[in-house]
């Protein structure tokens, strides 16, 4: 029986070989078998983790204040508190339309990836067109508010084709990793050398880390306005409730408790359109409150946290909030588009420095390849009819498909010229036509 020489695994550098040193023999099954059983081990880690609920117990400032020290812990930083309030505030609709909107935006663009000289590869670009890599992105961007997230990939489909991918790319549950260290714990709360590092050996295969291990994302910034949101919505119901409504107050001179109880039960059924009979001598009174202004008191301070949460993530307030002036939201565009620049200019850098090194690594055909945002110019309607314009009466030739394909208009033929206009068909060019300014003008 033919044996192999296994070396070491060129795959990762800090991966070991699968027999631990150079030179040791294995036979063809003996291999498979072997990297079958380390990929399980690898595959299953997830599912190893001893997963808890999370605790949905009522935050306040003073648990992420404890939250963010516990964190900050150099010997043993635990963010599983500070998860927790994240997850709590998380559920905020401004914050949570706030992302969004900056997500959205750079998910909404364009992608090519080129070789050294700048030229695009539409099928590897495509290639790249799947959920896979749309996932692995929106993980990414995750880490901005997090702080940082471990994705890890599933098998890959189709290895060695012209479109390999993989079947899925998830999250590491974020309270089982310890970035400041490396490793994942198989509990919660663990202390970093009770880990297993996923930056060495085999599990650095099939993970990417995205984000600083030190940085605890910008939501930690963004708790305080949201967690004083919802306490503040909280008291404002507690107002509506007790003052909202008028309060009803019968008097009767009836010494039966009967009578009291038939007054009692016809107060509480009172709704719309109520009514009721009463016995002789009872007194209905509506008493309005007095109480101040809870507008003033509640929605503002609930503004004031949305515009904070506003320029946390947004850096601006007029991209998603009512905006005073033509000039003044032009301005915070720019500052939005600026911070979207900034995410893409971080997903760019991720892609390049580690997602293709370890794509290649497991047989996607991108070698020589690196990623770029397609930044061309998107023109406006009005724009393109100016383009289109300087070109027809410049005297170039355009292909009548090139209209049929953007206007709908069915261009079957050429037509005999009339009376005052100035068709010329050029023999060199049997298939094209050069328009005279009355059909520049149909068009444009």
């Amino acid at each position: 029986m033919k044996q192999l020489e296994l070396p070491f695994n060129k795959q990762h550098p800090n991966s070991p070989s699968f027999g631990g040193g150079r030179g040791e023999v294995y036979t063809p099954e003996m291999l498979l078998a072997m990297k079958d059983m380390e990929k399980s081990r690898v595959k299953s880690m997830t599912i190893e983790l001893d997963r808890i609920s999370q605790n949905l117990t009522k935050k306040d400032i003073a648990s992420w204040r404890s939250a963010w020290q516990m964190a900050l812990n150099p010997e043993n930083p635990q963010r599983r508190r500070l998860y927790e309030v994240y997850t709590d505030v998380e559920i905020d609709l401004h914050l949570t339309g706030c992302i969004g909107q900056r997500q959205g935006m750079l998910l909404q663009k364009a992608f090519r990836l080129v070789d050294k000289s700048g030229k695009e590869n539409r099928e590897l670009t495509e290639m790249l067109e799947s959920e896979w890599f749309k996932n692995f992105v929106k993980l990414a961007l995750d880490s901005r508010y997090w702080g940082h997230s471990l994705i890890q990939f599933g098998d890959v489909v189709g290895a060695g084709s012209a479109r390999p991918y993989f079947d899925n790319v998830q999250l590491v549950p974020r309270m089982h990793v310890i970035p400041e260290y490396g490793v994942i714990t198989r509990e919660a709360g663990d202390e970093p050398k009770k880990g297993f590092s996923y930056r060495t050996g085999k599990i650095a295969d099939w993970c990417i880390e995205a984000g600083n291990p030190r940085d605890l994302g910008l939501l930690l910034k963004c708790s305080p306005a949201a967690i004083s949101k919802k306490n503040m919505l909280a008291f404002w119901d507690g107002f509506g409730e007790m003052f909202g409504m008028p309060i009803r107050i019968g008097k009767t001179s009836s010494r039966d408790q009967k009578e009291v109880t038939k007054v009692e039960n016809m107060l509480d059924a009172m709704g719309a359109a109520a009514w009721g009979v009463f016995p002789e001598g009872t007194e209905i009174e509506i008493k309005e409150t007095t109480r101040g202004d809870a507008f003033n008191v509640y929605d503002q301070r609930i503004n004031r946290s949305n515009s904070e949460i506003s320029k946390g993530i947004l850096n601006q307030t007029m991209t998603i909030d009512n905006g005073s002036s033509l000039s003044q939201s032009e301005v915070h565009l720019e500052i939005f588009e600026n911070v979207v620049e900034a995410d893409a200019d971080f997903i760019r850098d991720l892609v390049n420095n580690r997602l293709l090194p370890f794509i290649e690594m497991h047989g996607f055909p991108i070698e020589g390849y690196r990623f770029e945002w397609d930044d061309s110019v998107n023109y406006t309607p009005d724009q393109m009819r100016n383009i289109e314009q300087m070109l027809l009466t410049g005297g170039y030739d355009i292909d009548p498909a090139y209209f049929t394909d953007k206007y709908n208009i069915p261009i079957i033929g050429r037509t005999t010229p009339t009376v005052g206009a100035n068709l010329s068909v050029r023999p060199n060019a049997p298939n094209q036509l050069q328009l005279s300014q009355e059909q520049v003008d149909f068009f444009v």
